[in-house]
């Protein structure tokens, strides 16, 4: 893994090069994305059932697309019941972590007739996409739902793409014990398109959540407005701030951790230890003999690997936050104090024993993240994503009657009269 002393120079290049990796990017995509989103948008089911045929060789119907109850029932015999525990165990952490974010209606009455405040409503109908192509992803069901059915959502359905006419049964376990409501077997941007627009069998919903490929994130780009999105997910990515009491085996162990998702994932090392450095390279290409998706990480480090040398933490804090990654840890000889100073990450893991993969499975955590930078502007997923807001206003005639003249006046700095008009005819002849 390459290692490079930090430069205002080098920063840049980093920086450029790893903005490259945005789906933002991908434009030459966007043409063939809109035009299945429109296909489905205006032929529904048909276009629907071509494109699954088209792209993932699955004939479809109307009384096939639908995950039976019978399928979730197999799942359950062909699933390790140890992973069932699992899973239970990391629901349980998962909802427990959420529902500290639970936001309630509030309202604030005063004597003089005023009653301000604000109502929170729960979203109606909640779409989550779930990856079923590279790889299968139960962890991404857990953190796409729990929040929404802690939110109170009232129904949440599913699509995924299956294999030879079949679901993961891992992920369908996950969704039953999460609480989907319902089960589709499309994936790609024919899915997003009928989640947003709605078929013959599959209902619009109001929001979209949940990673994909670039054609998942192009369509989601693609139908925002006609419903809500949570984000335009980029590829995984991972950061690690760490000075010399750093333990270079784990440091290299959860960079490949990221960096075998695919060929586009990035793990970068900001140090201010050369030894370090040396050593995590070391145990980077001792670990890559052995690991399964050895070729998939090879290319990922060779493209978006890197180790950073940076002469303080100051430095790498504020290259840090330039980078804004996904994932970061931070392994200082005090981490909290290190992490009070970091403005920019999706999710922050302290000290040695909080790897990465904690937070992607168990913790509790929402490991769907702000990706490719834009974690200086986007929060994890979580039940705020599932509610809306709407203020409330209450004046009884008295405490419109004090402050009337005060608002005609605003109305009329604008030019707007009906607005005044409408304050003032309340009060004609008064």
């Amino acid at each position: 893994m390459r290692i490079i002393q930090l430069t205002e120079e080098t920063r840049k290049d980093l920086l450029s090069t790893l903005l490259k990796r945005s789906p933002n990017q991908y434009t030459a995509y966007e043409d063939t994305v809109a035009e299945i989103v429109e296909h489905v948008r205006a032929r529904k089911d048909e276009a629907l059932f071509a494109y699954t045929q088209q792209f993932d060789h699955i004939a479809l119907t109307k009384d096939t697309v639908r995950v039976t109850r019978e399928e979730m029932d197999a799942a359950y015999r062909e699933v390790d019941p140890k992973l069932i525990d699992v899973i239970r165990k990391a629901l349980v952490n998962i909802r427990a972590y959420h529902e500290k974010q639970k936001r309630y209606s509030w309202f604030d009455s005063e004597e003089n007739g005023i009653l301000l405040g604000q109502k929170i409503s729960p979203l109606s109908r909640v779409g989550v996409y779930v990856p079923g192509g590279k790889a299968v992803y139960p962890s991404s069901v857990l953190m796409n739902v729990l929040p929404a059915k802690v939110a109170g959502v009232k129904q949440i359905i599913m699509t995924t793409p299956c294999r030879d006419g079949k679901v993961s049964p891992n992920t369908l376990v996950a969704a039953r014990e999460a609480g989907v409501d319902m089960i589709f077997k499309v994936g790609g941007a024919q899915a997003i398109a009928a989640m947003a627009h709605g078929t013959e069998s599959i209902p619009k919903v109001d929001k979209i959540v949940g990673p994909g490929n670039i054609f998942v994130a192009l369509a989601k780009k693609a139908v925002y407005g006609f419903v809500g999105i949570d984000s335009i997910a980029g590829p995984s990515e991972i950061t690690v701030l760490a000075d010399e009491t750093a333990n270079a085996r784990y440091v290299a162990a959860d960079l490949l951790s990221q960096a075998e998702h695919d060929e586009l994932a990035s793990a970068i090392l900001v140090t201010t230890s050369e030894k370090l450095a040396r050593d995590v390279s070391r145990e980077i290409n001792e670990f890559l003999k052995t690991l399964s998706r050895a070729d998939i990480i090879s290319k990922s480090l060779d493209q978006y690997g890197y180790i950073l040398l940076v002469d303080s933490l100051a430095e790498g804090i504020e290259t840090v936050d330039q980078i804004a990654p996904e994932h970061l840890e931070i392994v200082t000889s005090n981490p909290f104090d290190t992490m009070t100073r970091v403005h920019n990450a999706g999710a922050m893991f302290l000290g040695q024993y909080s790897s990465e993969p904690l937070g992607d499975y168990f913790a509790g955590p929402n490991h769907i993240l702000p990706t490719n930078g834009t974690a200086r502007f986007f929060s994890p997923l979580g039940v705020d994503d599932f509610v809306k807001k709407s203020s409330v206003i209450y004046y009884s005639e008295e405490a419109l009657r004090n402050v009337h003249e005060d608002i005609e006046a605003f109305a009329r700095a604008e030019e707007l009269t009906a607005h005044a008009n409408s304050v003032a005819v309340r009060f004609e002849g008064a």
